[in-house]
């Protein structure tokens, strides 16, 4: 609870209301409210506007409170989690795209005998569509159970 006592210590040291500081920082005075009363805790972004505000370091305003540091440190997993599920995503897509469309060219050279030739021989054509597909799975179905 160290964050909610230190930005109401500061808040009232620069005379300023709950109001006052919201419009500061374009939040409502709820929003300042709920971080006096140790209910919420701002965005890194707004940590760094406090900092500057009141002309502390983002040291002391953080250090002491446990829950701000652990709630930041997941706000900052969460950031590079949505690029590499985009990427495992992408992958997974393409690679049952590419396995349904060895398929319709299978299917099409044989009921209409329309002899497609592409990349048949290619041993990336016979294996890349099905492990880009296991890979792209894989790797979002792990990152959705790591970032839950």
């Amino acid at each position: 609870m160290y964050f909610s006592s230190k930005i109401k210590e500061e808040r009232q040291k620069h005379s300023m209301s709950q109001q006052q500081l919201g419009e500061k920082l374009n939040i409502s005075r709820q929003s300042i409210s709920k971080w006096e009363r140790g209910e919420s805790y701002p965005c890194i972004e707004l940590l760094i506007k406090l900092s500057d505000l009141f002309d502390i370091t983002l040291d002391e305003l953080v250090k002491g409170d446990t829950s701000l540091k652990e709630k930041l440190i997941k706000d900052s997993q969460k950031l590079a989690y949505p690029r590499w599920k985009l990427f495992f995503d992408i992958l997974l897509i393409i690679g049952f795209l590419s396995i349904l469309a060895k398929i319709f060219i299978v299917v099409g050279n044989k009921l209409f005998d329309l002899n497609i030739v592409l990349l048949q021989d290619s041993l990336l054509f016979q294996i890349g569509p099905f492990f880009m597909t296991i890979i792209g799975a894989i790797g979002s179905e792990s990152l959705a159970k790591k970032y839950k």
